[in-house]
């Protein structure tokens, strides 16, 4: 079998593609991690942005080594950093009348609040991306059901962050057979 130039290029573009959405990926894992060790140390956000930098980003992901994108990393970490006061507000207001913040593990706290961080603040990233992906995390971190529940509250968070992108959304569902 003899491949063209075109179907090389396509290939390689499609791998790009690919390698691009697993440094993505492995970027909000790093994000997540790290959002969790300075709650749990009480650490210098910066100070654990930098040994993250130098020591811990990449992982494996979908079984393969993905890189981070140290760029995506850093805007998701100091993000939250700056803004955690407002973001814990919004979460605070999604969860259920019962439920608080506190209530949450950490690791919970730190997945909603990288979530919420990239709904409010990078409006590139479709919202359905955003959800996409975090509740993808809650997966590697739970069994129970707290991937529902990630997806429960950060739908929520979209409406209210980004309701006509949610409202447009909506209408884009598979169509019905005829």
């Amino acid at each position: 079998m003899t491949m063209s130039i075109h179907e090389n290029d396509k290939t390689d573009a499609q791998e790009d593609a690919a390698d691009h959405i697993l440094r993505r990926s492995s970027s909000r894992l790093a994000a997540v991690q790290a959002l969790y060790q300075v709650e749990l140390t009480g650490g210098n956000v910066k100070a654990v942005v930098e040994e993250f930098r130098v020591h811990r980003l990449g992982g494996v992901l979908e079984d393969k080594l993905a890189e981070a994108d140290f760029a995506k990393f850093n805007t998701i970490v100091l993000g939250v950093a700056e803004r955690k006061s407002a973001i814990d507000e919004r979460i605070a207001l999604s969860l259920a009348e019962d439920w608080t913040l506190e209530r949450l593990g950490a690791v919970l706290r730190s997945i909603l609040r990288a979530a919420c961080f990239e709904l409010a603040a990078l409006p590139e990233v479709p919202a359905k991306v955003v959800i996409s992906e975090y509740v993808d995390l809650a997966h590697a971190f739970f069994e129970g059901k707290e991937p529902g529940f990630v997806n429960g509250v950060l739908d929520g968070l979209a409406r209210a962050i980004r309701p006509s992108e949610m409202e447009k959304a909506k209408g884009e569902g598979p169509t019905p057979p005829k």
